[in-house]
């Protein structure tokens, strides 16, 4: 790694832990509808998310009547939600609840994303597919296959379905000079889920899925993928670092 790179990477670690309180802004919360570009109605709001049906592939609200959860609905699929603000280096908090084989996750500037998939127990190696895993590149013009196995996570700190679990991020996105060219990858300087690290200084050469192909830019809308299956948040913000 370079000099410099080395260093930005150095001085984001001593803002993540408290050395230097002015480098960063202030959280920003994303649990409001009106931070989102389009927010289905038929998200959930409560205090109670329980797992639900006989195979536990399902999640339901055990009080409707408003609360600091979002559900993703009664089918457990709702169009993803991408902020109205767009950013660059930032710093992410998200807590999830997900039902047994449930698949979600985040998406740093809308394409490039962490996993969220119900890996709790598995034997299987780990892969970027797993839960915490940098997603694989994948082809969509003949069905959707993976092209790689993306970047799997250090451990699998994966907790049980119907159990709330908290992935926080720090991120930097890629750099470019006075041309456009791309001079630095995107890189997650650290990420632990459920208090286990499970990246660090990990950089992405590209977008991942499908979208690898796409040009990269210096910002872009924090995601979160509601479409895949159910999946409840709660305490999700963000905030730029510098």
């Amino acid at each position: 790694m370079r000099l410099a790179a080395l260093l930005f990477v150095i001085a984001l670690a001593a803002q993540s832990s408290g050395a230097d309180p002015a480098g960063k802004s202030e959280w920003v919360d994303l649990m409001k509808p009106d931070v989102w570009k389009k927010f289905d109605p038929a998200w959930i709001p409560t205090d109670e998310v329980k797992l639900d049906g006989e195979k536990n592939n399902k999640l339901k609200a055990a009080k409707k009547d408003g609360g600091t959860a979002w559900l993703n609905g009664e089918k457990g699929r709702l169009p993803d939600l991408l902020t109205k603000t767009s950013y660059g280096d930032c710093e992410v908090h998200v807590e999830f609840l997900i039902a047994k084989n449930s698949n979600a996750g985040i998406k740093f500037q809308a394409v490039y994303e962490i996993q969220i998939l119900d890996s709790f127990g598995t034997k299987k190696e780990l892969s970027g597919d797993s839960m915490g895993g940098i997603y694989p590149r994948a082809d969509d013009k003949m069905g959707y296959k993976h092209i790689d196995k993306g970047i799997p996570p250090k451990v699998n700190a994966a907790k049980a379905p119907g159990e709330w679990q908290t992935l926080d991020v720090i991120w930097t996105s890629p750099r470019f000079d006075a041309k456009g060219e791309k001079i630095a990858n995107a890189m997650i300087v650290k990420a632990t889920l459920n208090g286990q690290l499970i990246h660090e200084n990990q950089e992405l050469k590209t977008p991942t899925g499908a979208n690898w192909v796409r040009k990269e830019t210096p910002t872009g809308p924090f995601m979160l993928q509601a479409d895949h299956g159910p999946v409840a948040f709660r305490n999700v913000r963000i905030r730029p670092v510098k």
